[in-house]
């Protein structure tokens, strides 16, 4: 497994490149449910925030 710095590095890259993509004019909301790379992303993207949220909260100690 992946430590937590690790992870939150691959959101910090992930966002950035989205944020590009936005920005560049051919965004469309369609495109993070309907297949292909953007689909991907979002489901990636739900993992790691999961995986984070839960070593965050062993470090805190929160779910006794």
């Amino acid at each position: 497994m992946s430590n937590k710095a690790e992870l939150i590095q691959e959101m910090l890259d992930m966002q950035a490149k989205f944020i590009k993509y936005e920005q560049s004019g051919e965004y469309k909301a369609e495109n993070n449910y309907v297949g292909g790379e953007w689909t991907e992303y979002r489901k990636r993207y739900q993992v790691l925030t999961n995986e984070v949220r839960e070593l965050a909260s062993k470090e805190a100690n929160f779910w006794k």
